[in-house]
């Protein structure tokens, strides 16, 4: 099983408690532990349980790619505490902008950054993450982050993104970004949707059409097909 529709104590907007990559996925701790274990099994990756900030908004605040996790200035002594024990490693970011999860999109290729920062932060930034790092914005807005959210195959985006800002990205990041929505309409797509090359957990408004647009474009009917027709070739030896 590659996908996932739930909600978290009710609430559809799953992505603002969940960080995830494909090695580790960051869940807040308010979560019921069962649902943790649903993360696990579809993501394919241990699922961590912890506050950023105090808070469970962990989707929020940080962001990162399989280099580093960029954490917020105003992040707990011992949450970061909680990181080392973990074994990730992290770069503390200073920033009056601390909805870094919001504000920047990420990958091991580009990231594009929100206006808000200084450009002494998107240099520290771009140094951390050891990639390409421009300014920009989705649809005309700055909170970047909170507008998409992408694989090593894919992005799935805000349905309003301009022709030059899609062009922007696609070369920045390296991805065709494709613009869709998630729980029945809403273009916040990461308030919806988390995912990484394993599978992905999608808001339970979300509808068909959501969900196979977000299947597609992430990759994850071809890797379907592929699955299968392996599958037939060995029954057939």
């Amino acid at each position: 099983m590659h996908v996932l529709k739930t909600s978290f104590n009710g609430n559809p907007n799953i992505g603002l408690y969940t960080y995830c990559s494909n090695d580790y996925c960051l869940l807040g701790r308010e979560i019921p532990e069962h649902k943790a274990k649903e993360l696990a099994h579809v993501l394919g990756v241990p699922v961590h349980q912890m506050n950023i900030c105090g808070t469970s908004l962990i989707g929020v605040f940080v962001t990162g790619n399989s280099r580093v996790l960029l954490v917020p200035e105003i992040v707990f002594d011992n949450e970061l505490k909680h990181l080392d024990r973990l074994g990730i490693d992290y770069k503390v970011i200073e920033s009056r902008v601390t909805a870094l999860g919001n504000s920047l999109l990420c990958n091991d290729k580009g990231c594009l950054a929100g206006t808000d920062f200084s450009a002494d932060q998107k240099k520290r930034i771009r140094q951390a993450l050891g990639v390409s790092l421009k300014p920009g914005k989705i649809a005309g807005l700055s909170t970047v982050g909170s507008l998409a959210a992408l694989n090593s195959r894919g992005c799935i985006i805000h349905r309003d993104v301009t022709k030059r800002e899609k062009e922007y990205i696609e070369e920045l990041l390296g991805l065709k970004c494709i613009p869709s929505t998630v729980n029945m309409g809403s273009p916040y797509i990461k308030s919806g949707l988390v995912c990484n090359d394993n599978g992905f957990i999608v808001g339970d408004l979300s509808g068909g059409p959501e969900i196979v647009n977000i299947e597609e474009e992430l990759g994850f009917l071809e890797h379907k097909a592929h699955a299968e027709a392996r599958h037939q070739r060995h029954q057939k030896r």
